[in-house]
């Protein structure tokens, strides 16, 4: 997906995982970018925050039901096994390593990645409630107001 503007409360440089606030998985997902990110390349937004709606609505995605994580960089967003890829390859060794499987063709991959992200609550667990970063991650979050 890419677009000619960017996205409302991006900027140019930025790199932004756009995850699912009360999903459980998602949230292991979020502290394990926060643990192994060293260079603190990318920001957290939740998609049911105010930034993350607004920038599912701008890549024309639904705001109710959140089916795959995205992550957006500048203008451009990537989803499913595409955006995980894209992730890992920036986290560098030996997480980049993941990034071999990214030979597999994409409508096998994205299939496989579906079926973890439709089962996610019911293999995971959910939250009743979006998570706030703690304060001392939350600069690694987009636009977090505690």
């Amino acid at each position: 997906m890419n677009t000619d503007k960017l996205p409302p409360y991006i900027s140019a440089s930025d790199k932004v995982i756009l995850f699912d606030g009360v999903c459980k998985l998602c949230n292991a997902w979020s502290n394990f970018i926060i643990k192994h990110d060293k260079y603190r390349l990318f920001k957290l937004c939740s998609v049911q925050s105010e930034e993350g709606q607004a920038i599912l609505l701008h890549f024309g995605l639904p705001t109710d039901s959140y089916e795959t994580m995205l992550y957006v960089e500048g203008g451009q967003a990537f989803q499913k096994s595409d955006a995980f890829f894209q992730i890992m390859a920036k986290l560098g060794y030996p997480w980049k390593t993941a990034c071999i499987f990214s030979i597999i063709p994409r409508p096998v991959r994205d299939w496989m990645y579906d079926r973890v992200a439709l089962n996610r609550y019911r293999l995971f667990g959910k939250y009743d409630y979006c998570t706030l970063p703690s304060p001392e991650h939350e600069t690694r979050f987009l636009n977090a107001k505690l």
